[in-house]
């Protein structure tokens, strides 16, 4: 019985937010198509970073026709919006998974593409290292750890 209801919660917070990101998406004056919502569907819906080719042949499986142009454009559209981030892979490829909330960095399997989010980091020593010895003015940074989950270990 619990589980069933942790399930309909991860669900309708899944159907609150793809309707969030839509709204945001037509407000920015791109439109909505069936194919750009399932971009989003299969992106929200994913525990894993995601290439653009993961997304094109995912959508596929789901009876979802579109171009892999249409996928590219949607990515680049929703990380202009920072509904997703954008993942540098040690492959040299990218990968995208949602933007994470407030103050997260991630953990990514370098095997499955899982991605674990984490916080409570204190880097300010290090910041401010970096920040008096290059001179720049450090306003953010963002954390990757690659490595494998316990899965694929």
């Amino acid at each position: 019985m619990m589980m069933i209801m942790i399930i309909i919660i991860i669900n309708n917070k899944m159907a609150n937010t793809s309707n969030t990101w839509s709204q945001k998406i037509n407000n920015s004056g791109y439109r909505i198509t069936g194919a750009r919502q399932m971009i989003v569907e299969i992106i929200l819906g994913s525990s894993r970073a995601l290439t653009p080719t993961d997304i094109f042949l995912e959508a596929r499986e789901r009876g979802k026709k579109m171009g892999l142009v249409t996928v590219y454009r949607t990515l680049e559209k929703l990380e202009e919006l920072n509904l997703i981030t954008r993942i540098h892979q040690s492959n040299g490829c990218h990968a995208y998974l949602r933007a994470y909330d407030g103050h997260e960095h991630i953990l990514l399997c370098t095997r499955c593409g899982q991605i674990v989010y984490f916080s409570g980091d204190d880097l300010t020593n290090l910041i401010e290292r970096v920040a008096l010895q290059s001179g720049f003015s450090i306003q953010e940074h963002w954390l990757q750890f690659h490595g494998l989950c316990p899965d694929c270990q």
